[in-house]
């Protein structure tokens, strides 16, 4: 075989190799919150905490991984931590749901859901949360109830997620010589 056929051979094999079926694989279905799932960051018990939840699945592994409040799932898709893919994220539709304990079968498409941001409502982690919901009409309900503002998940600032925020613990005692107290004479 010469040279030039070997060439032509090898590009013509690489061109239908290119040719494949380049659709996306299905995303995974959302998995049922369980009294097994640990917060990706805190590791603590996810459904034990109020407000929305999320999990995500990332390229890496099978089973997602879980948050206790939907801030902190954005949070984890806003930063470049490590080098696997998300795939799918999915968050508590909180249409109908009691606050301190959503249906841990209740998710929605975050891309798909619509949310509520600066409402009267903290997240599980006692900061302030998007809150989703399925359907705008749901997402307006909430609003006209709690306050905030009705958006798609790619009209919130990235500053929400990310941008500290200061969480009080109510009746927490002060601490002597913290930053933000005064120096006593």
């Amino acid at each position: 075989m010469t040279m030039p056929r070997a060439a032509l051979i090898l590009l013509v094999a690489l061109g239908l190799g290119a040719c494949g079926d380049n659709t996306p694989a299905p995303k995974p279905p959302p998995r049922e919150l369980t009294r097994a799932a640990n917060g990706n960051y805190c590791n603590m018990i996810v459904i034990d905490h109020l407000g929305p939840k999320a999990q995500v699945f990332v390229s890496n592994r099978n089973d997602p991984l879980w948050f206790p409040s939907v801030r902190d799932a954005m949070f984890y898709r806003l930063l470049p931590e490590d080098d696997s893919t998300v795939i799918a994220i999915y968050v508590n539709d909180m249409t109908g749901q009691n606050w301190d304990h959503p249906d841990p079968k209740s998710w929605v498409d975050a891309d798909k859901a619509w949310y509520v941001i600066n409402s009267n409502k903290v997240g599980g982690m006692g900061a302030p949360e998007a809150v989703p919901f399925a359907t705008r009409n749901a997402a307006v309900d909430f609003s006209r109830r709690h306050g905030g503002d009705v958006r798609r998940l790619k009209e919130i600032p990235s500053s929400y997620f990310l941008d500290p925020v200061d969480t009080p613990v109510p009746g927490a005692p002060s601490v002597p010589g913290a930053i933000d107290e005064a120096p006593k004479p």
